[in-house]
């Protein structure tokens, strides 16, 4: 009974720790992954940089309801619907 509540600090203060902090490498630190370092054009606007290094481009409206429209007809929304969606 009394192990429970222990369990749980030790549980809260492990995973206290797990969080990454943002701070400046120190000077005689080794430099990151290539593919982990964005460029200077995303670090200024603040974009995300997926893993691989190379910059997502936005989809406009249009293209976004074309999809939406070829999802409907290649039964993928339908598919979506009867496993994802499907409610007991």
């Amino acid at each position: 009974m009394k192990t429970l509540p222990i369990v749980a600090v030790l549980g809260m203060l492990a995973t206290g720790s797990a969080f990454a902090q943002t701070a400046a490498p120190a000077a005689g630190a080794t430099a990151p992954c290539p593919s982990a370092v964005a460029t200077a054009d995303t670090a200024q606007t603040g974009a995300w940089v997926p893993p691989y290094g190379q910059p997502v481009a936005q989809k406009t409206r249009a293209q976004v309801y074309n999809e939406l429209v070829q999802a409907e007809q290649d039964g993928q929304l339908a598919y979506l619907d009867s496993t994802v969606y499907a409610h007991p």
